[in-house]
């Protein structure tokens, strides 16, 4: 179909990061008993909070995080594309830190979150303990955990250091886990490096919270990445389909849009082809740009029809047209759109399959963060 030469005006261009193998050997250091997963379910709610040490030995660790949160976010999707998902970040440091928490809620805007994490630097710290019991407690009291049935709600500790046992009036974690296990939320421990005491609280927390306990090397591990022949042809159509987005809204939300499609754009060339799986395979609501905020995906789920938008609130390339003009704009959008999202939804099966052979032909290592994090999905996802 052709379009008009309004239809793939540049908005900005966008994308994100991973996925890797369940090895066949054990990765933890010590097995746990974990709370009886039932079956994915269409319909099902999955909600995974990241609670983070943010002191500067961690350094490595977050870095390694900032690529891999996307490779995550796929293997929920692959567990259950169905499922809706609510991802949470918690980043803490100690008293007398530049903070102690920060705190950034459950949401479904996967791509808000992922702009948060990108902009967290490690700093401070130095003594041994943490306040790991106070961001803890954030995390079980004080984030909006959806209280439905058919909901899975996962927390991954990960730090090196101890928790303050000192503080006077402060929560402490056998009590705070206690919540968690009555709003049946797991905890998994991860620690990072091998220092004795902080090995003992981990495992204490990971049997508390009916989780697991996986330890990884100081620097977060070895992080792998996976070339194949698909991915420059992946992100060149993501390219065109990232132009497809038509901001609208008031001016604070076409500005986050915006903000979200730059920060997308630089991420990595493994994150950006990560992304693209993500959206391609996740069904439901396809959105471009999560979080909303983009014209042609609320107006194909019925979210919103063009005669009820202020006409300052169009997308520059609707005003001054008429209501038909309008909508063959849209439409060609949409269309262009439609067929993008099959040429990418192809390549990335094909880019699957490459990846699942050379697993098979040289099996990943399990020690590091984001292979950790994905085993322990797959288990408690199940």
């Amino acid at each position: 179909m052709k379009t008009t030469n309004t239809l793939l005006k540049p908005v900005m261009v966008i994308a994100l990061a991973l996925a890797l193998p369940l090895h066949s050997q054990p990765l933890f250091a010590t097995e746990i008993s974990v709370i009886p997963a039932p079956s994915a379910q269409a319909g099902q709610s999955v909600e995974v909070a990241f609670i983070l040490d943010t002191t500067g030995s961690m350094a490595d660790l977050i870095d390694g995080a900032k690529k891999k949160i996307w490779s995550i976010a796929n293997t929920i999707i692959d567990t259950n594309p169905d499922a809706t998902i609510r991802m949470a970040l918690i980043a803490y440091r100690d008293r007398g830190d530049e903070y102690v928490l920060k705190t950034y809620p459950l949401s479904t805007d996967v791509q808000s979150l992922y702009a948060k994490l990108i902009k967290l630097e490690a700093d401070g710290g130095g003594d041994q303990p943490e306040s790991v019991n106070e961001a803890l407690d954030k995390g079980i009291r004080s984030l909006q955990w959806d209280q439905g049935a058919n909901v899975r709600r996962i927390v991954f500790l990960v730090g090196d250091a101890p928790p303050h046992m000192d503080y006077r009036n402060a929560p402490k974690y056998p009590q705070v886990l206690k919540q968690a296990n009555q709003k049946n939320i797991i905890v998994n421990a991860v620690q990072a490096g091998d220092d004795g005491t902080t090995r003992t609280v981990w495992k204490d927390i990971a049997r508390l919270g009916q989780g697991r306990y996986i330890q990884i090397p100081q620097d977060g591990g070895q992080i792998q990445h996976v070339e194949t022949p698909y991915d420059d042809e992946i992100l060149r159509y993501q390219a065109q389909l990232d132009n497809t987005v038509l901001p609208y809204g008031s001016r604070q939300i076409r500005d986050a849009v915006a903000s979200k499609m730059a920060t997308k754009s630089m991420g990595s060339k493994e994150s950006q082809v990560e992304n693209s799986r993500y959206y391609s395979k996740k069904s439901g609501k396809k959105e471009v740009v999560t979080g909303g905020g983009d014209l042609i995906s609320d107006v194909a789920e019925g979210q919103v029809k063009i005669s009820e938008i202020k006409s300052e609130d169009l997308p520059a390339v609707l005003q001054n047209k008429t209501a038909e003009e309008q909508k063959q704009i849209v439409d060609e959008y949409a269309d262009t759109r439609k067929q993008l999202e099959g040429k990418i939804t192809s390549l990335v099966k094909s880019r699957d399959a490459y990846i699942e052979k050379q697993r098979a032909s040289a099996p990943a290592k399990v020690d590091s963060f984001d292979t950790a994090v994905k085993a322990s999905l797959r288990e408690q996802l199940k």
